[in-house]
């Protein structure tokens, strides 16, 4: 028996490897398809495969305790599940053992969520092995069969040994030397489709000679960060002794998620012959070449050309072409053997107000600069406060260190570069430490970089004269004027061709009047070309109104429902926008939503602009229309205590939810206290951290105003970073998550106009009117009957003229239903008392669950009373 094998200092097997899989498919010799990475809506189950080899293959047959354990590490390490396999025979015939199993769901993303997990094995209670894995979410609605997180922009052959070549030492090849090759290395270049959020590539390179015969695997895991446009992976199969690949015609292949991404055929015969070999990729027919430059065709004038074709900016486009033809004059001198005392200086500041085409241009300079040799890359990282300052000490100047370097070869664009010098006597914020490092790499950096820095003319001063060394780097300034209204005019034309609109004559003509009188009476927080965008937006959403009024919609012409009359553009107020992820509409959800919003007391104007809104957005769905491209949601809720914001709030996130516009259909209530840090740079990251809360669903502030009413010094207070991590994540996260905004009417009319980005986010307004005398007293009676009371008659008559009576007193502390709240509980507490000072006899003979006028006589029309008295700040007079 297997026991008389079994010695205390000597065990039966030895562990051999733990896999991960998720396909049940058979592969040759027993193996399966192992992975690490796996997308959410493509699986259902994911197993481990532990195998040990048997030491006592051919002699015996014995048991053995095995058990396998998942973990999730999202927030926190939490067990999913213990499979045991207690007494498990091992047969004597057996060399290799294999233990399955897995976890999970028949159905397709629903279970797996996005993160991380491991499995763990245990034999004899002895942990033998880890195994981590990975679930992705590139969205559910990725069309089947594409890729949705990467792109193949390049790939190139290479020899080199084994710890790998430099970049900039290697040379490519089409074809190999038999003798002299040792590593074959593929350059592999990715665009990152899935740029919102930070996720693991998981790559197999595969090495076949022509008889399919598998030569070599490569694996690489690597972590793509948020906002990382590229991906860079080299993967190489050989050994360091020349002779080791035969002469034969060979393919590399490039596996991604159990997809074919690529295959790049190479020969080994004789001799080296350089090229860059034309790839063969799953959707064409022949092999084409790939190349990470989209403009390797272009010439200079290509690009100044593109550059022309920009509305406006004339003065921007002769400053570019002249100083562009200057750096030219200077190369040209250093080739006839002048030498310049200064390098060329490639360093600018962009100032200008919102929507002028400062990132546009920014990008046109990078390919420029490649054009003219100066940078080798030419592509443009974009980068703001949040992607650069740390939370702590220490922390800044790695993550400066990285921007910089992904940006290397192209251009590092610092949006709002202000926000990095918050005063110039606060030597506490660590934004100076990211200003130190940018003149340090201006200065004497390794080179190929242009830096661009952009923000608003007052505050760019203010961001030049915080160090010294900034002034002297940034030598070009380019001013961003607000476009002419006959500019606005053009954009507009070119917005309407965009969004598959027409105007009529009548429709342009008030739409240019719209502009000028927007013109006239600009401030700094005018948003040019976003402002034309969005009075397109709107004036097609109240076509799209006008067409659902209509009693057959349907029946109505393509070129009825896509031109925009004079009516459409004359009720322009304000301005929706946005996206939608493809949720099927919840009726019996919407239902339940707009029965609770109809149930409310009062609010005509608001259930009636809500309505309106659910309608057009499931017309929209029912049409295949894109909603969230026509629709703003972010939304600013303006009214006094007690008229229901945040119930509406609640409502309003659950109607979205309904309507399929939000993946979740939470709402995040948080205020002031929750956003703003006490210490530098920890305010970005607790509002961050809140966003990510809320993703999917609704951000909810209350009394926003708060975060630009600084309570002391203006440069001790972080409200502002707050706002500015706001307006930055709701263009970046566009559609992901909506953001509601909630206060007094005075304060939130400031709030908006405290950054010059929020007017142009939050252009849905839903404002609160103080409740009326009679829905005053509906609120008390539903109260009442809430409480499980009930009132007579008299006292009905005595609480509507009581109403009367605050509402037409009351002035901006007023609290409404809140006020109301107060009253009814005062009304139930003197019924309580007058019930308690009767004996129990007589109060069998009244109605004890009955509010009486007796109850409500306590509440005079004296407007000397508590309700209209305010505590104010001063000295108490002493009696």
């Amino acid at each position: 028996m297997a026991e008389s094998y079994k010695f205390p200092s000597t065990k039966n097997y030895k562990f051999r490897e733990l896999k991960v899989y998720a396909s049940t498919e058979w592969l040759a010799d027993n193996k399966k398809k192992y992975r690490q990475v796996f997308d959410r809506y493509e699986t259902t189950y994911v197993y481990a495969e532990l195998s040990f080899y048997n030491k006592l293959f051919d002699i015996d047959d014995w048991e053995i305790d095995v058990e396998l354990k998942c973990y999730s590490l999202k927030k926190g390490r939490k067990e999913i599940c213990s499979l045991s396999f207690e007494n498990r025979k091992v047969s004597k015939y057996d060399a290799t053992v294999y233990i399955r199993e897995g976890w999970g769901n028949k159905n397709e993303g629903q279970f797996w969520k996005k993160g991380t997990y491991y499995w763990e094995a245990w034999i004899e209670g002895e942990k033998v092995a880890t195994k981590y894995f990975y679930i992705e979410d590139a969205g559910k609605n990725a069309v089947e069969g594409e890729n949705a997180y990467l792109e193949v922009q390049s790939l190139k052959l290479y020899e080199g040994p084994y710890d790998d070549v430099s970049e900039d030492d290697r040379s490519y090849f089409r074809q190999f030397s038999s003798e002299e090759t040792r590593y074959i290395y593929v350059e592999i270049l990715l665009k990152n489709l899935h740029v919102t959020k930070s996720w693991q590539c998981e790559l197999f390179t595969k090495f076949y000679n022509d008889a399919r015969e598998l030569k070599g695997q490569v694996v690489r895991l690597q972590r793509v960060e948020k906002r990382e446009d590229m991906i860079k992976i080299t993967a190489g199969w050989g050994s360091n002794v020349k002779g080791s690949w035969r002469k034969d015609r060979y393919t590399a292949e490039l596996i991604f998620m159990d997809r074919l991404l690529a295959v790049i055929p190479f020969q080994v015969s004789d001799d080296f012959e350089e090229g860059i070999t034309p790839v063969l990729l799953p959707d064409r027919h022949s092999p084409i070449v790939l190349s990470p430059e989209t403009d390797i065709h272009q010439t200079f004038e290509d690009v100044m050309a593109r550059l022309d074709a920009l509305i406006g900016l004339k003065q921007i486009k002769q400053k570019v072409r002249d100083h562009a033809r200057y750096i030219q004059f200077l190369q040209l001198r250093k080739e006839k053997g002048f030498e310049e005392k200064d390098e060329i200086n490639v360093h600018s500041v962009f100032i200008g107000n919102p929507g002028t085409g400062k990132t546009t241009v920014a990008g046109m300079m990078g390919l420029l600069y490649k054009k003219m040799g100066l940078l080798s890359k030419g592509h443009v990282h974009e980068v703001d406060r949040v992607d650069l300052v740390g939370e702590y000490i220490g922390q800044t100047a790695p993550k400066v260190k990285e921007a910089i370097e992904k940006a290397r070869g192209g251009v590092l664009f610092i949006d709002e570069a202000y926000s990095l010098a918050r005063s110039n006597d606060d030597s506490k914020d660590f934004g100076r430490e990211v200003i130190e490092i940018l003149v340090k790499e201006m200065s004497n950096g390794e080179g190929d970089l242009a830096v661009i820095v952009a923000g608003y003319p007052k505050e760019m001063k203010h961001f030049l004269d915080s160090n010294p060394g900034l002034k002297s780097r940034f030598k070009l300034n380019f001013e961003f004027s607000d476009y002419l209204p006959q500019e606005l005019s053009k954009i507009a034309g070119y917005a309407c061709e965009e969004k598959r609109v027409a105007l009529t004559a009548e429709a342009s003509r008030k739409i240019d009047d719209i502009i000028i009188n927007a013109y006239r009476s600009r401030d700094r927080s005018f948003g040019n070309a976003r402002f034309v965008y969005d009075i397109i937006e709107e004036a097609k959403i109240n076509l799209g109104l006008r067409t659902m009024s209509n009693e057959n919609p349907r029946a109505l012409s393509r070129e009825a429902i896509s031109t925009i009359n004079y009516e459409d553009v004359e009720k322009i107020a304000y301005k929706p926008k946005r996206e939608l992820p493809d949720i099927p509409v919840d009726i019996a959800l919407l239902d339940i939503a707009l029965g609770e919003l109809n149930a409310l007391i009062g609010m005509k104007n608001i259930k009636k602009q809500i309505n309106e809104m659910v309608n057009l957005v499931k017309f929209y769905r029912e049409t295949n229309k894109d909603v969230l491209n026509s629709f703003f949601l972010h939304t600013v809720f303006v009214g006094n205590p007690g008229t229901g914001k945040t119930t509406v709030a609640r409502i309003l996130t659950k109607i979205y939810k309904a309507l399929g516009i939000l993946e979740r259909g939470h709402m995040v209530e948080t205020d002031r206290q929750g956003l703003v840090a006490g210490f530098v740079g920890q305010t970005a990251i607790k509002t961050a951290e809140k966003i990510e809360e809320a993703m999917g669903g609704v951000l909810f502030i209350d009394e926003a105003y708060a975060l630009t009413q600084s309570p002391g010094s203006a440069h001790g207070d972080f409200g502002g970073e707050v706002v500015q991590t706001l307006l930055k994540r709701m263009e970046d996260l566009r559609g992901q998550f909506f953001v509601f905004v909630a206060g007094y009417p005075d304060n939130m009319e400031t709030f908006l106009k405290a950054n010059p980005g929020l007017n142009s986010r939050f252009d849905k307004v839903l404002k609160f009117e103080d409740y009326k005398p009679v829905e005053l007293s509906e609120i008390a009676l539903y109260m009442i009957h809430q409480k499980g009371m009930q009132i007579d008659e008299a006292a009905k008559e005595f609480l509507l003229d009581y109403m009367h009576f605050i509402y037409e007193y009351r002035d901006k502390y007023f609290g409404n239903a809140r006020t109301v709240r107060s009253i009814v509980n005062d009304a139930i507490k003197n019924h309580n008392l007058r019930m308690a000072s009767l004996s129990k006899t007589l109060r069998k003979k009244l109605d004890e669950d009955t509010i009486t006028i007796e109850d409500l006589k306590s509440f005079t029309k004296d407007k000397e009373s508590s309700i209209f008295t305010k505590k104010s700040i001063g000295f108490r007079k002493q009696s």
